[in-house]
């Protein structure tokens, strides 16, 4: 059989721990076979990051800007403990918050659902998509150590040096900790704007919440700006397609959301788009369970795995223990970068692998093949649970 040309290169982002050993697994078994492989590789594991002064990381954003679509590997963001056990320089900011940054755009996560798991929250019929604002609150914050004694403040300098605002947080008896955090209008714009181009394309309703109450500039900002958007510029199409905008603040949409049916985009600032796609995931089934996509207004797009490096595996795989390692999300971030190359380039037949290989990886599981994650939490009971690497020799053979 003939293998898939690719015209444009995919940027490949590879990452750490047990996702690292699963990836080039998912590339021989499932990818090589079918696809003539034209990607451009960045090693964004740690020891390489630490080797660059985090330069690479910078590179491989530059080349999802060059090439248009990335896919990315699950990387550690480390804290001290990882500084000690991989002897870093420092505690290096996390990859992803720096490439969310540079291509400036919203992270889409979207729960994989399969007839044989159902959703624990029981209301739940339609999976919930989460909207995630990709650029600044602590993913690009400023902090340290205040000492007894210390008076911290907030300045704004003007272009000509003038101070134009200045504010104290707090004058510190004992010792305290600071954290100083940003946004722009224009990134905010952007959010809005995408998060409604989603639910237009996806023909879902789309809900946005802040604490507007008591964050009364910065988390208004948000809730004014997606205001204005959409009133100026989505009102009328958002009518048209039968759908509608829901504001309200974070804590009274999280209740909604527990006694809704599902089926709309929940539109989350950066830190709870982090929180609380994880809960929406783990909800709907695994964290493994969740496809991930970056989508930047300026036309890149970069798919990834949704969850975390699996270190407790990877601690058993290094002592030769098989693992029970779900690979779906990865498989769906390779998929994904896939499809969208196959589109942007005119490949029509790049794209239908992609939609063959999800539908394979999900009948497998339907079929009650599966990793230990799933057969959990699976009704029926599954008829065999799977080592990391038999369940990708499941759907390799199913693919075959």
């Amino acid at each position: 059989m003939s293998k898939i040309q690719m015209k444009t290169p995919l940027v490949e982002i590879d990452g750490d721990e047990m996702t690292r050993v699963l990836w080039p697994i998912i590339k021989e078994k499932l990818l090589a076979p079918f696809v003539d492989l034209n990607t451009e590789y960045y090693d964004l594991g740690l020891k390489k990051r630490d080797d660059s002064d985090d330069q690479i990381t910078i590179d491989a954003a530059n080349a999802i800007k060059k090439y248009g679509v990335g896919v990315k590997n699950a990387t550690i963001t480390p804290n001290a403990k990882r500084l000690e056990e991989y002897g870093l320089k420092k505690q290096w900011k996390s990859p992803n918050g720096t490439i969310r940054a540079m291509l400036d755009g919203t992270v889409f996560r979207k729960p994989i659902m399969v007839n044989n798991i159902k959703p624990a929250v029981r209301s739940w019929e339609k999976p919930i998509t989460v909207g995630r604002h990709a650029y600044g609150d602590v993913y690009r914050n400023a902090e340290f150590k205040a000492p007894k004694g210390g008076k911290a403040e907030v300045i704004c300098t003007a272009e000509d040096g003038k101070i134009v605002c200045c504010e104290t947080i707090m004058d510190f008896e004992g010792e305290g900790i600071v954290q100083g955090i940003h946004n722009t209008k224009e990134s905010i714009s952007s959010f809005a704007k995408a998060c409604f181009e989603y639910a237009l394309d996806q023909k879902v309703d789309c809900w946005f919440a802040t604490k507007d109450t008591i964050s009364k500039t910065y988390d208004a900002m948000f809730m004014e700006t997606f205001q204005e958007v959409f009133d100026s510029e989505y009102k009328e199409k958002f009518e048209k397609a039968g759908i509608i905008y829901f504001y309200t603040l974070i804590d009274d949409v999280i209740a909604r959301m527990m006694k809704s049916k599902g089926g709309m985009l929940w539109a989350c600032k950066n830190y709870d788009g982090d929180v609380m796609s994880d809960m929406v995931a783990s909800a709907f089934g695994s964290l493994a369970m969740m496809s991930s996509v970056l989508v930047s207004p300026h036309g890149y797009f970069e798919y990834e795995a949704a969850h975390g490096t699996v270190q407790k595996h990877y601690y058993k795989h290094q002592n030769g223990e098989p693992t029970s390692t779900n690979a779906v999300a990865l498989i769906f971030a390779w998929t994904g970068a896939l499809r969208k190359r196959g589109e942007l380039d005119g490949i029509q037949e790049l794209s239908d692998f992609a939609g063959k290989l999800e539908n394979t990886v999900l009948s497998t599981i339907e079929d009650g093949l599966m990793t230990g994650d799933l057969a959990a939490i699976c009704d029926p009971a599954a008829k065999k649970v799977l080592n990391s690497i038999e369940f990708l020799d499941e759907i390799a053979s199913r693919m075959n």
